[in-house]
């Protein structure tokens, strides 16, 4: 069982001064000023703050201050010095807080509990859950310290009305000087997206997205022209796309124009644009187009899609057909290629010109080859006791007899080396 470090054990009354305006033992919000993500580069860096949470037991923990009474605003080596720290609340699900965000901290039983050098059943600590929701913003919702904030932006100067009335606050006039961390950058084209009755809806701070959602018809987004109220759909979205809007207004997913997505219908229309939608090789029965199929399916799209098995076999299985559709060309490379089918037509649906077998083919030539031999032979050596053509037939038939032997020994290379067929 790893104890508590000995960095932490000694926080309880730091913690208590530096949030007694709070409340200690309460659900108390505060803000970050440092997080423990890289590890190895803390190391290199800041050795002495490594030191005192031990490296990786601090993994994914912050180090805060008090919104109400915060410390000075130091940018010296020390300035977390007597601040306290906080783990993740959640064993498996975490969500980081940037640097300037306000999270929650509440405190609760600390490992200490089992340590037998020191066993108190009344130790605590601090542990965080998710930032709170500031600026309305699933990108990121900093409050800087305004006590050690050198300058605002025109966005930071915003007034409570205009926040009301829907003017988030985001650095959308170019200027970016709050401090959200080591690599994280603004980017003031991130916006929320448009939540419908019933949504579970899951954002990302980059334009990532799972939506658990629902068929609404008058609605404005994508899959609800068609079908009754409250039929279910998921939208997995990796990338939101720019349509040059104010980053407050909020923005639907649009499955030709984000980065990537995965749809899961149950009755909805999706108005995707096919690379390429052409089934000339089928008679009767034809796919319906992606774009005005209307019944339970999953949808991927994206730049390029892969299918990588690295173990076992990839497995295509359809009620119907599988059609493999491009406007450019359809390519298979690979060692050995079988086709188990009853029929195949090359070149068309409408082919009606049978192959030919390779093996009874040359079979046949090389029948119909000698038997020609056989009369060549004869007629080059056919003697006549009276006048006649039959010098020009002596030398007719040598030459033909020597012709089918130079045919008969090519017949073999007429037969494919790769290629069979039954």
């Amino acid at each position: 069982m790893a104890f508590y470090p000995e960095g932490l054990q000694q926080q309880t009354d730091l913690n208590t001064s530096t949030l007694q305006d709070s409340g200690y033992f309460n659900i108390t919000p505060v803000r970050v000023k440092y997080t423990f993500l890289n590890l190895e580069q803390i190391k290199k860096d800041n050795r002495k703050l490594y030191d005192k949470y031990q490296g990786d037991f601090a993994l994914g923990g912050v180090i805060f201050d008090s919104v109400s009474n915060p410390t000075s605003g130091s940018k010296e080596e020390d300035q977390f010095e007597g601040l306290p720290f906080a783990l993740p609340l959640f064993p498996n699900f975490k969500q980081i807080p940037l640097v300037n965000e306000i999270a929650y901290i509440i405190s609760f039983p600390s490992p200490n509990l089992q340590n037998p050098d020191f066993i108190d059943t009344n130790d605590t600590t601090f542990y965080y859950f998710l930032p709170i929701n500031i600026w309305n913003s699933t990108h990121h919702n900093a409050l800087p310290d305004p006590f050690s904030t050198s300058t605002k932006t025109p966005s930071e100067q915003k007034t409570n009305q205009q926040v009301e009335a829907g003017s988030r606050v985001k650095t959308t006039d170019g200027v970016d000087d709050i401090d959200l961390g080591e690599t994280f950058d603004e980017q003031p084209n991130i916006r929320n997206l448009q939540p419908y009755e019933g949504d579970i809806i899951f954002e990302g701070r980059w334009g990532q997205s799972l939506r658990f959602s629902s068929t609404v018809t008058g609605s404005d987004n994508t899959w609800s022209s068609v079908g009754p109220n409250s039929k279910p759909i998921t939208i997995l979205r990796n990338g939101q796309y720019n349509d040059k809007k104010a980053s407050w207004i909020p923005i639907v997913e649009d499955i030709n124009q984000d980065s990537g997505s995965i749809y899961l219908t149950s009755n909805q229309k999706i108005p995707l644009k096919s690379a390429s939608s052409t089934y000339n090789s089928y008679k009767s029965d034809a796919p319906t187009s992606p774009n005005e199929y209307n019944s339970n399916q999953i949808i991927l799209s994206s730049g390029r899609l892969v299918l990588n098995s690295s173990k076992d076999h990839i497995l295509l299985s359809s009620a119907k057909s599988i059609n493999f559709n491009s406007i450019s060309s359809v390519n298979i490379d690979s060692p050995i290629f079988v086709t188990q089918t009853k029929n195949v037509y090359l070149g068309s649906k409408d082919a009606n010109e049978p192959l030919l077998l390779g093996d009874k083919t040359v079979s046949l030539l090389n029948d119909l080859l000698s038997n020609l031999k056989t009369f060549a032979d004869v007629c080059s050596t056919a003697q006549s006791t009276g006048p006649g053509p039959l010098v020009q037939i002596n030398t007719i038939g040598s030459v033909l007899s020597n012709n089918i032997l130079a045919l008969q020994q090519q017949l073999d290379s007429l037969k494919s080396k790769n290629n069979y067929t039954t």
